[in-house]
Protein backbone atom coordinates (compact mmCIF):
# COMPACT_ATOMS: atom_id res chain seq x y z
CA UNK A 1 0.00 0.00 0.00
CA UNK A 2 1.23 3.69 -0.69
CA UNK A 3 -0.45 6.69 1.52
CA UNK A 4 -0.79 9.80 -0.48
CA UNK A 5 -1.16 13.66 0.80
CA UNK A 6 -1.58 16.36 -1.61
CA UNK A 7 -1.40 19.81 0.15
CA UNK A 8 -0.04 23.86 -1.84
CA UNK A 9 -4.12 24.06 -3.85
CA UNK A 10 -5.40 27.45 -3.41
CA UNK A 11 -6.56 30.80 -4.96
CA UNK A 12 -4.51 32.54 -7.61
CA UNK A 13 -5.05 34.86 -9.91
CA UNK A 14 -4.65 34.22 -13.74
CA UNK A 15 -1.02 34.21 -14.82
CA UNK A 16 0.22 33.22 -11.60
CA UNK A 17 1.91 30.60 -9.68
CA UNK A 18 0.94 27.87 -6.81
CA UNK A 19 3.14 24.96 -6.15
CA UNK A 20 1.46 21.49 -5.24
CA UNK A 21 3.12 18.55 -2.86
CA UNK A 22 2.29 15.17 -2.56
CA UNK A 23 3.81 13.53 0.40
CA UNK A 24 4.16 9.58 0.09
CA UNK A 25 4.10 6.82 2.40
CA UNK A 26 4.38 3.45 2.61
CA UNK A 27 5.34 0.69 0.35
CA UNK A 28 8.66 1.67 -1.52
CA UNK A 29 7.31 5.17 -3.21
CA UNK A 30 10.45 6.23 -4.51
CA UNK A 31 10.08 3.36 -6.81
CA UNK A 32 6.42 4.12 -7.94
CA UNK A 33 5.61 5.74 -11.28
CA UNK A 34 4.11 9.23 -10.35
CA UNK A 35 1.61 11.30 -11.56
CA UNK A 36 -1.22 14.66 -11.36
CA UNK A 37 -4.42 14.71 -12.42
CA UNK A 38 -7.03 17.19 -12.22
CA UNK A 39 -10.69 16.84 -12.36
CA UNK A 40 -13.06 19.92 -13.16
CA UNK A 41 -16.86 19.85 -12.07
CA UNK A 42 -18.54 17.72 -14.69
CA UNK A 43 -15.06 16.79 -16.65
CA UNK A 44 -13.72 13.47 -16.67
CA UNK A 45 -10.26 13.29 -14.21
CA UNK A 46 -7.16 13.88 -16.50
CA UNK A 47 -3.69 13.24 -16.41
CA UNK A 48 -1.28 16.49 -16.26
CA UNK A 49 1.93 15.41 -15.65
CA UNK A 50 3.95 12.14 -15.01
CA UNK A 51 7.51 11.18 -13.67
CA UNK A 52 9.17 8.54 -13.97
CA UNK A 53 11.81 7.55 -10.71
CA UNK A 54 14.07 10.58 -12.03
CA UNK A 55 13.21 13.83 -12.97
CA UNK A 56 14.48 13.67 -16.10
CA UNK A 57 11.18 11.06 -17.11
CA UNK A 58 8.82 13.33 -17.31
CA UNK A 59 5.57 13.60 -19.34
CA UNK A 60 2.57 16.37 -20.05
CA UNK A 61 0.01 16.58 -22.10
CA UNK A 62 0.35 19.93 -24.61
CA UNK A 63 -2.27 21.59 -22.37
CA UNK A 64 0.05 21.93 -19.78
CA UNK A 65 3.24 21.77 -21.27
CA UNK A 66 5.65 24.80 -20.70
CA UNK A 67 4.10 25.70 -17.76
CA UNK A 68 3.76 22.79 -15.41
CA UNK A 69 6.65 20.88 -14.11
CA UNK A 70 6.60 17.46 -11.84
CA UNK A 71 9.68 17.01 -9.70
CA UNK A 72 10.18 14.32 -7.18
CA UNK A 73 12.71 13.94 -4.40
CA UNK A 74 13.00 10.34 -3.32
CA UNK A 75 15.15 11.06 -0.17
CA UNK A 76 11.98 12.75 1.37
CA UNK A 77 9.40 10.75 -0.51
CA UNK A 78 7.75 13.64 -2.14
CA UNK A 79 6.21 14.80 -5.49
CA UNK A 80 5.79 18.15 -6.62
CA UNK A 81 3.52 20.07 -9.11
CA UNK A 82 5.17 23.36 -9.76
CA UNK A 83 2.21 24.93 -11.86
CA UNK A 84 3.43 28.95 -13.83
CA UNK A 85 1.22 30.90 -15.96
CA UNK A 86 -2.29 29.70 -14.31
CA UNK A 87 -5.21 29.88 -16.49
CA UNK A 88 -9.30 29.86 -15.02
CA UNK A 89 -9.55 26.81 -16.83
CA UNK A 90 -6.74 25.27 -14.63
CA UNK A 91 -9.34 25.53 -11.91
CA UNK A 92 -10.09 21.68 -10.66
CA UNK A 93 -9.67 19.79 -7.34
CA UNK A 94 -5.69 18.29 -8.30
CA UNK A 95 -4.61 14.26 -7.07
CA UNK A 96 -1.58 12.65 -7.24
CA UNK A 97 -1.37 9.28 -8.05
CA UNK A 98 0.75 6.49 -7.80
CA UNK A 99 0.97 3.28 -10.14
CA UNK A 100 1.42 0.28 -8.03
CA UNK A 101 3.14 -1.66 -11.35
CA UNK A 102 4.99 -1.06 -14.02
CA UNK A 103 7.51 1.03 -15.62
CA UNK A 104 5.75 3.19 -18.26
CA UNK A 105 4.31 6.86 -16.99
CA UNK A 106 0.68 5.86 -17.86
CA UNK A 107 -1.58 9.16 -18.87
CA UNK A 108 -4.98 7.18 -18.23
CA UNK A 109 -6.27 6.83 -14.84
CA UNK A 110 -7.11 3.22 -14.55
CA UNK A 111 -3.05 2.63 -14.71
CA UNK A 112 -2.71 4.08 -11.12
CA UNK A 113 -3.96 2.28 -7.92
CA UNK A 114 -2.99 4.63 -5.45
CA UNK A 115 -4.67 8.04 -5.09
CA UNK A 116 -4.43 10.98 -2.74
CA UNK A 117 -7.56 12.99 -1.57
CA UNK A 118 -7.26 15.63 -3.83
CA UNK A 119 -6.47 19.37 -3.04
CA UNK A 120 -8.25 22.26 -4.98
CA UNK A 121 -7.29 24.83 -7.35
CA UNK A 122 -9.05 27.88 -8.49
CA UNK A 123 -7.58 30.41 -10.71
CA UNK A 124 -9.79 33.47 -10.81
CA UNK A 125 -9.65 35.60 -13.95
Amino acid sequence: QVQLVESGGGLVQAGGSLRLSCAASGRTPSSNIMGWFRQAPGKEREFVAGIGRSDSNTKYPDSVKGRFTISRDNAKDMVYLQMNSLKPEDTAVYYCAARGFGSLIATTRSSYDYWGQGTQVTVSS
